[in-house]
């Protein structure tokens, strides 16, 4: 069993998707970053850097011990090498898959979460900052486009750098990014949606948040506070 700490994010939603897709037994931990779960002791022993998702893997292949685990990209290319799915065993693929996951990592999900709260939760409005992120994402999806012009997906066959780059791209709207001047990355985000597991993760995901909206107190906790 897979103890998925989780809340309906981006980030949260990579490891949901990669669960739903390989049937793996899980059951989801919510950790309301909205009211501050993030900075419990419990969750911090588990996750040090207080971000969801993290796992606990309560079947190792290795050890009879549970496994903690934090960072989505960490935990997909764990849960890969788990289950032999989604990463492959050849070495150049594999490691172009990996390559696309880490440039996930490292600029579209930062560059949009940027963007997203320059454009969207910012207490004032600071137009160069909008401006300095929307921009690189676009010039980011940009990259994804000569990626997929003569493939379906980033690599050889559908993968976990899919799985990671996806739950970013799909809510591009949010920032006024139009996909529909990325045409190859538009047809990508489709043919991700209609994957049914893709489908079950976010039905699963969505209810969690339940009536929880950003208001001044989830403003605090995640924009100002500092856990001690």
């Amino acid at each position: 069993m897979i103890d998925l700490y989780f809340w309906p994010t981006p980030n949260g939603y990579k490891p949901l998707i990669f669960l739903e897709e390989t049937g793996l037994p899980y059951q989801i931990k919510p950790i309301n970053i909205l009211r501050g779960d993030q900075f419990k002791p419990d969750f911090l022993a588990i996750a040090p850097n207080n971000r969801i998702p993290a796992i606990v893997d309560d079947a190792p292949a290795e050890r009879n011990q549970p496994f903690a685990l934090f960072e989505s990209g960490s935990i997909l290319i764990y849960l890969a090498e788990k289950t032999g799915q989604f990463l492959s065993s050849n070495l150049r693929t594999r490691h172009q898959t990996i390559q696309w996951l880490m440039w996930q990592m490292g600029g579209i999900g930062p560059m949009m979460g940027q963007a997203n709260h320059f454009t969207r939760y910012a207490p004032e409005d600071i137009p160069y900052g909008k401006k300095r992120y929307v921009n690189e994402f676009k010039r980011l999806l940009g990259v994804m486009e000569k990626q997929l012009r003569d493939r379906d997906y980033l690599t050889e066959d559908y993968s976990i750098a899919d799985m990671a780059c996806y739950p970013w791209i799909a809510f591009s709207h949010l920032i006024n990014v139009q996909l529909a001047d990325f045409p190859k990355v538009a047809k990508w985000v489709e043919r991700i949606a209609e994957r049914p597991a893709v489908k079950r993760a976010y039905q699963v995901g969505e209810p969690i948040q339940g009536d929880y909206q950003m208001d001044e107190e989830a403003r605090r906790l995640l924009f100002d506070i500092k856990p001690k």
